[in-house]
C-alpha cells in the first residue's frame, strides 16, 4: 500500500516539483502543472497519461490501474493506494515525464 507522504518524498526527488493543491485535494506540480493527485475518496492517485497508451495500461495493469467516467477520454487514470510503492513510482514518474518541460523530462531517471 501508498501513502500520500511516500508520493510527496518521491517528487522531492524530481526536479522543480512543489505541493500545491488540485480542486481542493493534495497535488504535486512542476512549473505550475499538475502531474500527480489524491483522489477525494481518497483510495487512489490521480496519474496523466498518453491517452492512446490509456486503454493498454488499463487493460495490462487492471490490478492497479482504473478510471471512473469523470476520467473517460481525458489523459488521466487512477492508481490504486492498494498499489505497491514500485508500481506507484511507476506510474508518477511516467506522469512527471509526461507534463514536466523537455528538459527537465530527460534529466529523470524512469529506472527504478
Amino acid at each position: 500500500m501508498v501513502t500520500w507522504d511516500e508520493v510527496v518524498a518521491l517528487g522531492r526527488e524530481l526536479p522543480e516539483v512543489e505541493e500545491a493543491t488540485s480542486y481542493g485535494r493534495p497535488a504535486l506540480t512542476v512549473r505550475g502543472r499538475m502531474f500527480v493527485a489524491l483522489r477525494s475518496k481518497p483510495d487512489a492517485l490521480v496519474v496523466r497519461c498518453d491517452l492512446e497508451e490509456k486503454p493498454f495500461l488499463l487493460e495490462a495493469r487492471s490490478d492497479v490501474l482504473f478510471e471512473t467516467p469523470h476520467y473517460h477520454g481525458y489523459s488521466a487514470m487512477l492508481v490504486s493506494l492498494e498499489a505497491t510503492l514500485e508500481d506507484a513510482r511507476e506510474f508518477v514518474l511516467d506522469s512527471y515525464v509526461l507534463v514536466a518541460p523537455k528538459k527537465l523530462a530527460e534529466s529523470v531517471s524512469l529506472d527504478a
